[in-house]
């Protein structure tokens, strides 16, 4: 359904020591960086079968986060939740709402973690527990 999510950024060094280590947690490599004709930066991270992008504001002003908006990111394991989690704090992100660990509902068990990143984007890492058939 799709093919992209970009998130904005005040500063995209910041923001890619950030994302280097956090979507490293999940098998992501190096971005490629692009510098587009308006001399702004944008950062593409591509793994499977996904894109993440980071970009300074094409309209020069200042990137802020949505309100309300979350950007989820699957996860193989409750361990790997856990680490995106942590490595994320550990490079500038903010824990938010309950503390990592599982959580039970209509919708099954799942593991989840929240965090913040540096430019206050909402992230969520997500492993859900496969159901008993």
């Amino acid at each position: 359904m799709f093919s992209h999510v970009m998130v904005g950024s005040n500063d995209i060094e910041r923001s890619r020591r950030f994302y280097d280590a956090v979507l490293g947690t999940l098998g992501a490599g190096e971005p490629v960086q692009n510098v587009a004709g308006t001399g702004h930066v944008r950062l593409f991270y591509r793994h499977d079968g996904g894109t993440f992008c980071v970009t300074e504001p094409i309209n020069g002003e200042a990137a802020t986060f949505s309100n309300g908006g979350t950007i989820g990111f699957k996860c193989n394991s409750p361990d790997q939740v856990r680490q995106f989690h942590d490595v994320a704090v550990a490079h500038g992100g903010t824990t938010i709402e309950e503390a990592p660990g599982l959580r039970e509902g209509k919708l099954g068990a799942m593991h989840l973690a929240y965090v913040r990143d540096p430019d206050g984007n909402k992230l969520c890492a997500l492993y859900r527990v496969k159901q008993a058939t």
